[in-house]
């Protein structure tokens, strides 16, 4: 039962989170802008690496990394692999002055499919709602979230954990009567 309950808590996390998470659309028409100490560049793959202290910025969006890898495509980018201890990014949600930050190892963000991965001590907010596992997937064209733990930890850290705070209550709306 105690299993049901917190499978049943995580997935309401996610649809909280997915409902609202929606990164700003109008970033998706801004320039990529990386900085980082090095870079290389191989043209005929394309594939450009850059390590140190990486900051890559689009519009809203805002990543913080050791390293980024990001592989273009015919259309532009196509793919992003950040590593860091731990790669951060925030960004501009479409529903008004509320951002998203996440927090991981390890990023992996495909630009076909909109899927974006955070491995390894992932962590998401939202506001003040949060949720934190091994792993967060989500895509961005369906809006679907799935986190995943340590199936095997020995401490209860390894466990999916989401954290909901109650929004604050408009003078319109009346208490909750119990």
């Amino acid at each position: 039962m105690n299993k049901l309950n917190t499978r049943l808590y995580a997935v309401l996390c996610a649809a909280l989170l997915a409902t609202s998470a929606h990164a700003e659309k109008a970033d998706r028409d801004k320039p990529v802008n990386l900085e980082a100490d090095t870079v290389t560049l191989d043209d005929i793959k394309k594939i450009s690496v850059y390590q140190g202290n990486v900051v890559l910025s689009q519009g809203t969006l805002m990543l913080r990394a050791d390293r980024v890898q990001v592989t273009q495509n015919a259309d532009g980018l196509d793919k992003v692999s950040a590593i860091g201890r731990p790669v951060a990014f925030r960004q501009k949600t479409d529903s008004g002055d509320e951002f998203i930050e996440g927090f991981a190892n390890r990023i992996e963000y495909d630009g076909v499919t909109s899927q974006l991965e955070l491995i390894g001590q992932a962590r998401l907010r939202r506001g003040s709602d949060e949720l934190h596992g091994a792993q967060i997937s989500y895509n961005a064209n369906t809006g679907f979230y799935k986190v995943v733990g340590q199936p095997n930890a020995q401490t209860p850290s390894g466990r999916v954990r989401a954290v909901i705070r109650p929004k604050p209550r408009t003078s319109e709306q009346p208490a909750a009567k119990p």
